[in-house]
């Protein structure tokens, strides 16, 4: 094969696309155990690629990146990464007709991109969140998702929707327990110190310093309330019935200089307004020397519910529960918490191969896709310091 460039690589046009026909798609058929393959292998993909690896009956068939250091790093770190075979090009890897799923942990601007490839390849598809960086690239992965068979599964790196705390704490809410729900909250609080210099990388080029670090750059990530508050956004976006919101309105900016990249925003506040007079916060902040609050809360008018991904809690008001004084703050609504068992990535990826062995596939695109238009909704509101409606956002390209 001839020596083929990065961009080239990226967009897999320097070699021919076979796509594997219905019957001869799924390995699996014939082999009990379920082949994936990995493309970008960065810290997600060797993150998620081990606990894909850990499932019983899957087989890492083969990585692909177009960085030697990457492909170390499947090779050496991913369970079964020694035996896989190595692409540069990820048409390649797709092409191969025993590799039955694809897990996409590549830069968020590519992944409609890739995802759109791997529908067309028939793979069975595990694709890290967001569904794109801007509104076109959404649009073009759920045009994609719709040309998908019937018999592919879909997901997306949304893994609350598959933690058995989060699954309580929806059934909680849908039953009508705590009464009904006007307001939901997000929150999420993180990071360490404001950075004060950033040591540029060396013997990078223009180009390739923006794919290796695509997170600091808006047009690669899509800023950090779509390429991280989207898990939150989609909790909002599902506990209100899997709906979206009409508008919303918002509030952000920098606290502090950049030394690197072009992100807008280092803290956010967004208000959602959805159907029936619902509302749904974003609260974002980094940089908080170390503290971290990332959870949920769904207040009803006869109770409460918050998720997190090591917990659920459910509040309501206690008989009996006298306050001292009118300062007296201590809270004693707390009917039953229940503590994650382990990590709900885990919970995540099993599902995915559960769906594959039973044939019982599923397409999560338009939930992903409903998911970071949402973010990129609240994105367009605290720029533009103004209401901005979910009709706009879409007409926005």
């Amino acid at each position: 094969m001839e020596p083929i460039s990065r961009r080239q690589a990226l967009t897999g046009v320097a070699t021919g696309f076979l796509i594997a026909r219905p019957e001869t798609a799924f390995s699996y058929q014939a082999n009990s155990a379920i082949s994936f393959g990995v493309i970008g292998t960065g810290g997600r993909g060797v993150y998620v690629g081990t606990h894909m690896a850990h499932v019983a009956g899957t087989r890492l068939a083969a990585i692909c990146d177009i960085y030697p250091d990457r492909i170390d790093n499947g090779k050496t770190r991913i369970p079964g990464g020694q035996d896989a075979r190595v692409y540069r090009n990820y048409r390649e890897l797709l092409a191969q007709t025993d590799i039955d799923a694809v897990l996409i942990t590549t830069p968020v601007y590519l992944h409609p991109e890739h995802f759109e490839a791997a529908v067309e390849a028939r793979k069975h598809i595990y694709c890290e969140k967001p569904a794109g960086a801007d509104v076109a690239g959404v649009k073009r992965l759920l045009r994609a998702s719709e040309k998908a068979e019937k018999s592919q599964t879909i997901q997306f790196g949304l893994q609350q929707r598959f933690s058995p705390e989060y699954l309580t704490g929806l059934d909680i809410s849908k039953s009508g327990k705590i009464g009904e729900v006007k307001l939901m909250m997000s929150y999420w609080i993180l990071g360490g110190t404001p950075p004060k210099s950033f040591n540029r990388p060396a013997n990078l080029s223009p180009e390739d310093e923006k794919i290796r670090l695509w997170g600091s750059w808006m047009d690669r990530s899509g800023g950090v309330i779509v390429e991280q508050d989207c898990h939150g956004v989609d909790m909002l976006n599902w506990f209100a019935g899997d709906g979206h919101p009409a508008s919303a309105r918002g509030s952000g900016g920098l606290r502090y200089p950049l030394v690197y990249g072009d992100q807008d925003s280092d803290h956010h506040e967004i208000t959602y307004y959805y159907p029936g007079g619902v509302e749904g916060w974003l609260i974002s902040a980094k940089h908080t020397a170390g503290f971290r609050d990332v959870k949920e809360q769904f207040f009803g008018s006869a109770g409460m519910v918050e998720t997190a991904r090591t917990y659920y809690k459910l509040h309501g008001p206690i008989a009996n529960s006298p306050y001292k004084n009118a300062d007296d703050l201590t809270d004693s609504s707390l009917i039953e918490r229940r503590v994650s068992t382990r990590e709900i990535t885990i919970d995540a990826v099993e599902a995915f191969f559960a769906s594959i062995r039973d044939r019982k596939p599923y397409n999560m695109a338009p939930v992903a896709a409903n998911a970071t238009f949402t973010s990129i909704l609240g994105r367009m509101a605290y720029q533009q310091k103004r209401e901005v409606t979910w009709n706009e956002m879409l007409q926005s390209a």
